[in-house]
This record gives C-alpha cells, sequence and structure tokens, in this order.
C-alpha cells in the first residue's frame, strides 16, 4: 500500500518568487512546467475554456489520470486567446511572469501579436519556452511536431526491437518527456542569466534535438563502422551479456554486466569460470561479437530456477540483476515504499491517486506536491481579479465564453 507524503506545505519553496504562464497543450510543455511547479513556481495553465487541455482527453477508465499526474501544483485559467480582449489580459499577465511556454506551430505567436521581442519590450526579463517538433528554424520547422514522428526520425525506433521484425516506438510520450525535462533545465539556466542582470532570452526547443541527445553516439559509430546498428532486442551493442532472461517461474530478470569484473563474476557465479578465459568470452567486446553463445549457459542457469532464487544467488555474488516488474509489483516493492518513490495525494473525484514522487530530492529546499491538479478554469476569478479585471468585465468575459 502506498503512502501518503507528509509534505510540509509551509515551508517556502526555492522557486517561490517564479511566475509561469504555460500555454502549452499534452506533454512536453507539462513535462517542464511540472518540474518547475513540484518546486514551489506558480504555474498558471492557460486553456480553453470548452475543452481544457487536450491531456485531460487522455483517459483510462473514464479518468483523466495523465492530467492528475502532471498537472499537479498548478492553477487553471480558462481563456480564449481567439478573443481580442482575452488576448489583451492575457498579454497583461505575461508582462507580469517570469517565464512563458507555448508549443504552438512556429510562427503562431508572432500572428497572436505575441512575438518574444514585443514581449521584452514591456518584461524585459521574460523567459520564452518554445516548444515544438522539429525547431523555429531549418525545413521542417513548419511540420506538425508530435513526439511519435520524432521518435521515429530520431533513430530512436530503429534501434528499439528485434532485427527480424519492424522498429518498435515507445509505449509512451518519450520524446517530450525528455524534451520537458531539458527545458525546466533550460530555464534554470536563462534565470541564472536573468539574476546576473543580463535579462531573458528565448528557449528554442524541439523534440527532435533532445532525444537524439540521449541515444548514445549514434552518428559518431556510423562514421567509424560504416554502418547502421542492429536492431538487438534487449541486447546491448556495446556490451555483453546484457540482456532479459525468463526464469523456470514466467518471471523475467534483467542482468547487464558491462564491465569486466562483473562479467566475470556472472560467469563463476552460474559455474562457468571456464568461459573466461576463452578467447570468445574473454573480452567485452569478444562477447558482444559471440552474444549468442555467451548468453546460453546463462539463460540455462535461470531457466532451471525460480526468480526469487535466482535473485537471491546473484544478490549474494553481488551480480548487477533485478527482477522485470509489471507495474503491480512495482508499487509493492519494498524499497519503492520505504523511500515513498511513488506517493499517493488527496483526489476529489478517485480519493487518491498513486503518482511519482518530487524528483529530484533536495536535502534543504525540498520540493512538494501542494495541490491536486486544477479543475477547468478553477482559478480564472483569482488570478483575473489579481490582475485588475473587476467583476462586471469577468462577467461579460464569461457571458460570451472568452474565459470560464
Amino acid at each position: 500500500m502506498l503512502r501518503q507524503k507528509d509534505y510540509d506545505t509551509t515551508a517556502r519553496p526555492p522557486l517561490a518568487d517564479l511566475r509561469v504562464i504555460d500555454l502549452s497543450r499534452l506533454v512536453a510543455g507539462n513535462m517542464v512546467s511540472l518540474q518547475l511547479a513540484d518546486h514551489g513556481a506558480e504555474v498558471i495553465k492557460i486553456e480553453d475554456p470548452k475543452r481544457g487541455d487536450p491531456l485531460r482527453a487522455w483517459r483510462t477508465d473514464g479518468h483523466s489520470l495523465h492530467w492528475k499526474v502532471y498537472a499537479r501544483n498548478k492553477k487553471s485559467l480558462a481563456l480564449d486567446v481567439r478573443d481580442p480582449e482575452a488576448l489583451a489580459i492575457l498579454r497583461d499577465l505575461i508582462a507580469t511572469a517570469d517565464v512563458l511556454i507555448e508549443n504552438y506551430r512556429p510562427g503562431t505567436l508572432e500572428e497572436m501579436d505575441l512575438a518574444p521581442a514585443d514581449l521584452h519590450a514591456s518584461n524585459p526579463k521574460l523567459i520564452v519556452v518554445r516548444i515544438s517538433g522539429f525547431g523555429q528554424d531549418g525545413p521542417y520547422r513548419e511540420r506538425p511536431g508530435f513526439g511519435t514522428l520524432v521518435e521515429g526520425m530520431s533513430g530512436f525506433a530503429a534501434m528499439n526491437g528485434f532485427a527480424d521484425r519492424e522498429p518498435v516506438l515507445p509505449p509512451l510520450a518519450l520524446a517530450d518527456m525528455v524534451a520537458g525535462l531539458y527545458g525546466a533545465y533550460a530555464v534554470m539556466i536563462a534565470r541564472r542569466e536573468v539574476e546576473a542582470g543580463r535579462g531573458g532570452q528565448v528557449i528554442d526547443l524541439p523534440l527532435l534535438d533532445p532525444i537524439i541527445s540521449i541515444l548514445g553516439p549514434q552518428a559518431a559509430s556510423l562514421a567509424v563502422s560504416g554502418h547502421n546498428p542492429p536492431r538487438t532486442g534487449s541486447r546491448s551493442n556495446t556490451t555483453s551479456p546484457r540482456n532479459v532472461f525468463r526464469t523456470r517461474d514466467g518471471r523475467y530478470i534483467a542482468i547487464s554486466a558491462s564491465i569486466q569484473a562483473m562479467a566475470e563474476r556472472l560467469l563463476r557465479t552460474i559455474g562457468r569460470a571456464d568461459m573466461i578465459a576463452d578467447p570468445r568470452f574473454a573480452t567485452n567486446t569478444s562477447r558482444v561479437a559471440n552474444a549468442d553463445e555467451c548468453e546460453a549457459p546463462i539463460r540455462a542457469f535461470i531457466a532451471e530456477r525460480d526468480s526469487a532464487d535466482v535473485l537471491a544467488i546473484f544478490a549474494a555474488a553481488e551480480i548487477t540483476a533485478a527482477p522485470v516488474y509489471d507495474i503491480d509489483q512495482l508499487v509493492a516493492d519494498p524499497h519503492v515504499i520505504e523511500r515513498e518513490v511513488l506517493v499517493e495525494y488527496p483526489d476529489a473525484a478517485l480519493g487518491h491517486v498513486a503518482m511519482h514522487n518530487v524528483v529530484p530530492r533536495l536535502s534543504e529546499t525540498p520540493g512538494a506536491i501542494r495541490s491536486a491538479a486544477p479543475e477547468l478554469g478553477e482559478h480564472t476569478g483569482e488570478i483575473l481579479e489579481a490582475l485588475g479585471v473587476d467583476a462586471t468585465r469577468r462577467g461579460a468575459l464569461a457571458a460570451r465564453g472568452a474565459i470560464r
């Protein structure tokens, strides 16, 4: 059973002075603003009054769980930016902000009369994060920017899967998530410049570039070898043995013996110390070249034993191995429970929602989950009133659907 984290919501978080206006939709922008919100930034999500952020439409058994997790600690301002008066209000709000996040197609912000140069004229310290599929320039700048497209184009899908089958896309919004983490990091770099008195700037954050950056030295490998690496399933093209192995009771164990001493220790543990001196397995390079033969005795050793027994043997020998968990096993793991890697946060509809804890953990100024994901337009009145939009004007805007 997951435990609810007893957060100290009275402590002043490190980003408490940061106001973020999040104009983005779906995953990457929400990932940027989540990192900032978890550490205290005031994040104001600008949402369409009728439909809200499309992330709300990603439902599991009727519940918007992606929204509940990735919109925690944020406020919702339901504002139709196509309405001229609402757009003017947005412009006034941006003038009070430290960060603006958007993921429109390149050029759209300019068409809305929100060009960064104009915004900087009234708010020179503003940091503008511009998320797109392929960047603000280049021949593909106008293309739609869904993560699936760049997961295919980046080389990730071609690397993923087995050689005799089709390339495999990730079963999650990987490109968006990686870009979101880069984006939060970039905001902190830009914020450092602001604090040093050098003004705000624009962050060009495509989805393509970040995912390419985490795939390893693929371009360098091509230049040296002259060929694309083959798909190897759960194996590695650079280390061996590294794979998942099926146990007698139908579970799987992941092993990565990526240094020479660990590979030798593993071979001794399974009773095959003779392989260490064999030229086919004596070095990492030779083991990669002979992966089938190298893995065969490991596979046989594991297949003859139940998962718990294999893991106990490997733990005693200090082998780098771990179970391949399903989610139900993950949430029941004693380490995950003790460290509260996952927590349950109160939710009006579900009672509690299980979600990942704040990452990373700071010793003196830790982040916290201070509020649940907002209902659509939940903070509209509060934000507009603080901006000086009186009740009469708010009523007129609401009557024509420009706010909610």
